[in-house]
């Protein structure tokens, strides 16, 4: 067994992100994190290698005393494998601690939240999924999120202008 070069260490452990969902954070307001991890197949992973993993539509659901996520599309490599059928829109297991899905079960059912996947990313080499306990927007926050944005983007430009003549 040959030993990996620098180079090649660095590529099997990064730590990047592998996809986000960026609508979450524009329909939700978040309250709690959790990190979760996924079980996946081999296709899933080496798809995932490849950059072909989407959340943007996917959502975390309770079934059974266990949470799943529904929704999240990874596209399968041609040459990866021909005896398996991939389903793309497969629904994962989400592998959390019991106090953890307890927690989330509690909120859920009780308080109204959502659970919302907002990224994919890697850990060492393993998959890992960021959860979130999420409430939704009504379309008027949603309003107000943008003119408050807005806002502080105008006031920065005339900052830096203000202080350009000075």
């Amino acid at each position: 067994m040959s030993k990996k070069s620098g180079k090649d260490k660095d590529k099997a452990n990064s730590t990047g992100t592998i996809a986000l969902n960026k609508r979450a954070r524009h329909e939700y307001y978040f309250e709690d994190r959790f990190e979760a991890g996924l079980a996946l197949q081999g296709w899933e992973l080496k798809a995932i290698r490849a950059g072909r993993a989407i959340i943007g539509e996917s959502y975390a659901m309770v079934l059974n005393n266990e949470l799943f996520l529904i929704g999240a599309q990874i596209t399968p490599l041609s040459q990866a494998s021909t005896h398996v059928v991939a389903d793309p829109h497969r629904t994962r297991k989400l592998l959390l601690h019991r106090r953890e899905i307890d927690t989330l079960i509690g909120r859920v059912q009780r308080d109204g939240y959502t659970v919302v996947p907002t990224s994919l990313y890697w850990k060492g080499n393993k998959v890992k999924a960021e959860v979130v306990l999420a409430k939704g927007k009504q379309s008027h926050d949603k309003r107000d999120v943008a003119r408050d944005r807005d806002w502080a983007r105008d006031k920065q430009r005339a900052m830096r202008a203000h202080n350009k003549n000075a």
